[in-house]
């Protein structure tokens, strides 16, 4: 099973913003015993890359990868760190050539048919819909979706409430899960609060996905 076919698997994919590296694998871990063992783990602090390599390192039951990577040499450190992909906020082709040609899946972020033509073009099989509420949610998506042959990973106003709306769409490979665990539950260990928010969300996953 290759990594597209892994996130499609899990289906809402945990975004993570970490400002300790040391928390990274009892994070994991809680993730991994609420049913949603992968993390997308943001370049926006700088822990971020520590704490891919921690849960890479020791917490390889983790689907590990690097968001909100803007460029080739993040991508490149984020990948020596262990990401198994990389996801970016908008298009950047330069990122997306290099994932490419190591043979990294990346998921760049699209908003308009242009962009979505650019990626597609220069070999992108997934696209990040961000912010995926703000700019029309699954409507928009729905919309664009159909002249497009790519899966869809909408993020950014993802919810439980919203949840089984996007994924009962079968374009929509996986959601980004911004409030599975924020910062404040990491910062504050509520690991027990992290592991009840995806199994929330694995209820809701097999509803829809029928597992």
């Amino acid at each position: 099973m290759n990594i597209l076919e892994q996130l499609e698997k899990i289906a809402v994919i945990p975004v993570i913003a970490i400002e300790d590296a040391s928390d990274a694998v009892p994070l994991a871990s809680a993730l991994t015993k609420g049913g949603l063992a992968c993390a997308e783990i943001t370049f926006r602090t700088k822990a971020g890359r520590d704490a891919i390599k921690n849960i890479a390192d020791n917490y390889k039951d983790c689907l590990v990868g690097a968001g909100t990577i803007l460029t080739v040499d993040q991508a490149r450190d984020a990948h020596d760190a262990g990401a198994k992909f990389i996801v970016s906020p908008g298009l950047n082709l330069d990122v997306l050539k290099w994932c490419n040609e190591n043979n990294i899946l990346h998921i760049p972020g699209c908003v308009t048919p242009t962009e979505m033509t650019l990626a597609f073009n220069n070999g992108a099989k997934i696209v990040k819909i961000f912010p995926a509420e703000s700019i029309g949610g699954l409507k928009y998506i729905k919309s664009v979706a159909s002249v497009f042959p790519l899966k869809f990973m909408p993020t950014g106003g993802i919810s439980e409430s919203n949840l089984e709306e996007y994924l009962t769409y079968e374009k929509v490979c996986a959601c980004g899960g911004t409030w599975l665990a924020k910062k404040d539950m990491i910062a504050n260990k509520e690991w027990d609060k992290i592991e009840d928010n995806c199994k929330r969300a694995v209820n809701i996953i097999n509803k829809c996905r029928k597992v």
